[in-house]
């Protein structure tokens, strides 16, 4: 009898000494289910090759197993995307990718699902200027007969670009402006969709970023680089002139970094900055970057924001001037 009265006994008091030694507020270590990793594009596209050869990097600074699942969401320019990371509980175990300039134009063209304040910006990672590419037997041969042919005979070359407000389709619109030239504008869910289309010849120009344009060129397709909107020429296509030495101050670039929902907690943010800082940095896959042709530009958070919001302020004021959405 009395060994059966002194068994609850010393289990309460066993569970009542447990739980005055966890401290309170304890949680499991982070991460301890699989990551979710959203591309507002479709599968194929430059950012999900970045997001697919990132991950394994992630997994291995994040330690412990952890696992990165990468999930298409695209549509709508890539805003079901980040208005899927911006959605998303502030637990960690939802990042995405968020990309420029269509992260910032979509909410200054139209009522959005998603604003940039609901964002957390952690870690950029590619800074991937336009170009413009055609088919190999196109009689576009340089830009300037592109645009020969666009002033001559309005608005009969189609151009395709991943959506509306997104550097492909700003950069036609500036070129069109500073040239005089009118073009068709051909918009595409995705950079594999446009890229495609100009490959079976349903569009004449294909406006994409410079990595996308060089892996069709490496894959041994048919295809043929007009210019590359950056600053200067880049050092792994040296014979790709800018648009500035063709005579158009055009300078267009996709950045492409990881953020998260608003409001992560600290410990856990700080341990994601970290892992995606060292990922990104790590030889194999700079080397792998590299390889793929995707210009890396690391930016730590406070950079990230800063550059978001100079490039909002940027947008909204050539909105004021040149709307591309009536």
């Amino acid at each position: 009898m009395i060994a059966i009265k002194l068994l609850p006994f010393l289990t309460v008091a066993g569970v009542l000494t447990a739980s005055a030694l966890a401290p309170s507020g304890a949680r499991a270590a982070y991460p301890e289910k699989p990551i979710t990793m959203i591309v507002a594009y479709g599968a194929g596209g430059s950012t999900d090759v970045t997001a697919r050869m990132l991950a394994p990097f992630i997994e291995k600074q994040l330690g412990g197993g952890a696992r990165i699942v990468v999930l298409n969401r695209g549509g709508a320019g890539g805003e079901i995307g980040f208005a899927a990371i911006a959605d998303a509980a502030p637990d960690g175990y939802t990042i995405g990718f968020i990309n420029t300039p269509n992260l910032i134009t979509i909410p200054i063209e139209r009522q959005a699902r998603y604003s940039l304040d609901r964002l957390d910006p952690l870690v950029n990672v590619i800074d991937d200027p336009g170009v413009m590419t055609v088919h190999a037997d196109s009689p576009y041969k340089t830009l300037e007969d592109l645009v020969r042919h666009a002033k001559a005979n309005p608005r009969t070359a189609t151009v395709g670009s991943t959506g509306v407000g997104s550097d492909d389709h700003l950069a036609m619109l500036l070129l069109e402006r500073q040239s005089g030239a009118r073009m068709i504008h051909v918009p595409f869910p995705g950079s594999a969709e446009n890229y495609r289309a100009m490959l079976g010849r349903h569009t004449q120009v294909c406006n994409q970023n410079l990595g996308e344009g060089l892996r069709g060129v490496a894959a041994g397709d048919p295809v043929r680089i007009l210019g590359v909107m950056s600053a200067k020429r880049w050092d792994v296509a040296p014979d790709i002139p800018t648009f500035a030495e063709l005579g158009y101050k055009i300078e267009m670039v996709s950045m492409r970094g990881i953020g998260a929902p608003k409001g992560l907690p600290p410990d856990i943010r700080a341990k994601l900055i970290d892992a995606l800082t060292k990922a990104a940095q790590d030889p194999e896959f700079q080397a792998k970057a590299r390889e793929t042709f995707q210009p890396l530009r690391i930016l730590d958070s406070a950079a990230f924001t800063a550059e978001l919001t100079q490039l909002d302020k940027d947008f909204r004021a050539l909105w004021a001037e040149m709307p591309w959405l009536k």
